[in-house]
């Protein structure tokens, strides 16, 4: 059984029965029959569909909104906007799919010869309880656009979201069984994985739960995108506009409750500004209410689960045995629900977890520099490579910097990493491999096929 859990009360939602084998195999197979029909439309029915489902979603935001909110905790106002954001994603591949994928001619000594994109079938989706709509839908609007089959095995705290999800697709008028939610502990996605029926996978997680995802693939030479973690850096140059930085850094820091595997979580700083800049975002963090997520006013909500508190908070206290001083915060709160408050720590060095490791909650690493060169070093220094940002008031500077210094596959300037429908969104190193959304994420699941003729 599959249970969900409200994080902000500790009450039970609702109790989900697991699928077995045989209604999962009943599943993959009807999706590849309806993948064998649904290849051979035309991109204006699969977009007429398209904006249709992002038409559902802006009729229903409220009522899926809430539905996020009590299943992992997200702040209300999050909500909406996530919801907003994946009507605006289907909007976008239903409007430039065709383009995407239009035949590319390609002079050679051949009378004709070109490159095709074809479907490749049925692609299942591992996607994570941070950002229960948006994951899935920033997978499946290009990849339905593309004439591709979909299955979803989501997060078990948002299995209904998921069926919230598969629903939307239906009522859209997407034909049965090309979007289909299973509902499988993860236990289950290995074999999955394996399936004759599935013809590629693509998660959203953790390193270990990709390379794990990345490991079954390869064993059966299926291909594989992974969007994992990240320990983003945030480098403060002395030339910043600090007030301006401090907000976008405290709010980059608290996205989600600071559950986002693109959030700012350690800001470098070079030592001429350190002391000024600490003030300012240690004064933004104190200022910023936690409570519960349904409320208007809420910036920080519980995290999603217990368990995840208790793994930041061990995090936490190991650094601070390591030598980092907490300025604010760092207790777990009494009362229900799974609320850790938003945390500063300074003086953290290599060897603490608040330095090396994926802190996924509200709490913020603050790392002295000695000038630009030592704070892109310590930026670089990290098994990840999600995201990355620089402030600074010389654009050239802050360009050059993002463009040849950080190792990431998402470099900002002046502004949060976030992603969007336009530009390709993954990583290198630990944080994965492969581009999610933009003409580079359509293409990563189809057959890049040439044809020639003499």
């Amino acid at each position: 059984m599959i249970k969900s859990i409200n994080p902000a009360t500790d009450e039970e939602i609702k109790i989900y029965p697991e699928m077995d084998g045989s209604e999962i195999n009943s599943i993959l197979i009807k999706s590849d029959e309806v993948f064998e029909l649904w290849r051979r439309t035309s991109f204006q029915q699969r977009a007429d569909n398209l904006r249709r489902a992002g038409e559902i979603l802006r009729k229903k935001k409220e009522t899926l909104s809430h539905l996020m909110t009590v299943e992992m905790g997200k702040p209300i106002v999050q909500s909406r906007s996530e919801i907003d954001k994946c009507a605006m994603v289907c909007d976008y591949f239903a409007e430039n799919a065709e383009k995407f994928l239009q035949d590319k001619k390609v002079d050679t000594d051949a009378a004709n010869s070109f490159i095709t994109y074809q479907p490749l079938g049925v692609i299942l989706a591992i996607m994570p309880w941070n950002f229960p709509f948006w994951q899935v839908f920033r997978f499946a609007a290009p990849n339905l656009m593309a004439g591709n089959a979909g299955v979803l095995k989501h997060a078990s705290n948002v299995t209904g979201c998921g069926l919230e999800i598969e629903d939307i697709f239906r009522e859209a008028g997407f034909p049965d069984d090309l979007f289909r939610t299973l509902i499988i502990p993860s236990t289950g996605v290995a074999e999955i994985i394996k399936h004759g029926k599935i013809k590629a996978v693509t998660i959203t997680g953790s390193t270990a739960a990709g390379k794990s995802v990345a490991e079954t693939a390869g064993s059966v030479l299926k291909k594989s995108v992974l969007e994992l973690g990240g320990s983003d850096p945030y480098i403060i140059l002395e030339d910043a506009d600090l007030e301006r930085a401090a907000d976008i850094c405290v709010n980059s820091r608290l996205i989600n409750s600071g559950q986002s595997c693109i959030a700012a979580k350690r800001f470098i700083i070079v030592k001429q500004v350190y002391s000024k800049f600490e003030g300012l975002f240690v004064e933004k963090m104190k200022s910023k209410i936690m409570g519960d997520p349904l409320k208007e006013d809420t910036n920080v909500g519980p995290l999603a689960r217990k368990d995840l508190r208790e793994e930041l908070h061990a995090q936490v206290t190991k650094s601070v045995r390591f030598g980092a001083k907490v300025i604010t915060g760092g207790k777990i709160p009494e009362g229900e629900g799974a609320y850790y408050p938003p945390t500063v720590l300074s003086n953290v060095q290599p060897e603490m977890p608040a330095y090396k490791q994926e802190l996924f909650g509200p709490v913020a690493s603050l790392i002295r520099a000695r000038d630009e060169k030592d704070a892109i070093r310590i930026a670089n220094d990290t098994v990840f490579g999600l995201g990355a940002a620089v402030f600074t008031q010389d654009i050239v500077r802050g360009e050059r910097i993002a463009r040849e210094e950080l190792n990431a596959g998402n470099c900002f300037v002046n502004e949060s990493v976030k992603s969007d429908e336009r530009l390709p969104f993954g990583g290198v190193k630990e944080s994965g491999y492969g581009r999610e959304l933009s003409e580079l994420g359509i293409k990563e699941f189809v057959n890049v096929k040439t044809v020639y003729r003499k």
